[in-house]
């Protein structure tokens, strides 16, 4: 019925899977501080770039 799960009695054979996974495991983990920093920069570079319009119409709705 489950042919197809294999568990080796000689448990070296996991070695391979477990240093695969831990290297894309990092690269996960990398890949993502990597896009956070890179937003928050692009977040930062956006609000200081168009910080007058939002003033301008802030300005415009509390004169309402």
């Amino acid at each position: 019925m489950m042919e197809f799960l294999y568990f080796p009695n000689d448990k070296s054979e996991y070695i391979p899977a477990i240093i695969t996974f831990a290297i894309f495991l990092i690269g996960a983990i990398v890949a993502t501080i990597y896009f956070i920093k890179k937003s928050r920069k692009e977040e930062k570079e956006f609000d200081e770039q168009y910080m007058h319009v939002t003033v301008e119409k802030e300005e415009h709705a509390s004169k309402k």
